[in-house]
């Protein structure tokens, strides 16, 4: 029987939970650098178009990288050493399916050839829960960007994370292929008691507890 949360009938104007983990839930970033490759490819394939260095240099259509900025919105993502968790707001019934191929392709192509491994990176295909509900909506973002709590050595906190879209939220920085609004929109902008940075970093919640139900293994 196929597994929970793999066989997708994807909606369009949709909001999803996509997440993977290595194969036998080996590490799938080994240093900085793999981080960042990843990092580069959803850049590559969610900055408008006008937006990409690439477009200034003249090359054929057929060599030229697939973007999904005009399908697809990344709300928040969070990579750990050995899976990832992206929420996405798709706009047609197929674009995640088409994204994420390109996404998991490209980079276990980058890592096969970098480690000289073969063979599958993740394990099997991408898992996906759909986002029915506000609580879902909003405790979602929160459970994906406390992942790090896990990992994080002492005296660093969870801004402090480079690998997660928390500080995006936080207007640390702003990566323009992250839309953080939608969710910021709930959340006060001058009351601190009632900031996103509040709700996210306050103790575990019943809300986060569902969240975590609805993943089908620990990562």
């Amino acid at each position: 029987m196929p597994g929970k949360n793999v066989i997708k009938e994807y909606k369009e104007k949709a909001y999803y939970h996509i997440y993977n983990r290595g194969v036998a839930k080996q590490e799938i970033f080994l240093d900085d650098q793999d981080y960042r490759v990843f990092l580069s490819y959803l850049k590559s394939y969610l900055s408008p178009v006008e937006a990409l260095d690439e477009k200034k240099i003249v090359i054929s259509p057929s060599r030229r990288l697939k973007n999904y900025s005009d399908s697809v919105d990344l709300l928040c993502y969070c990579l750990m050493p050995n899976h990832f968790h992206l929420v996405i707001y798709q706009k047609d019934a197929s674009s995640i399916n088409f994204f994420m191929r390109s996404l998991a392709t490209r980079y276990s192509m980058f890592f096969n050839r970098k480690y000289k491994r073969v063979g599958p990176l993740f394990q099997g295909t991408y898992k996906a829960v759909e986002v029915v509900s506000e609580d879902q909506f909003i405790y979602l973002t929160k459970y994906v960007h406390r992942n790090p709590l896990k990992i994080l050595p002492s005296g660093i906190n969870l801004e402090g994370y480079k690998y997660s879209s928390y500080p995006n939220y936080l207007r640390i920085y702003n990566q323009i292929w992250v839309q953080p609004g939608v969710i910021l929109d709930y959340f006060s902008k001058s009351n601190p008691e009632k900031s996103y940075s509040e709700f996210v970093e306050e103790i575990e919640s019943q809300g986060e507890r569902f969240i975590k139900s609805l993943v089908l293994e620990e990562t």
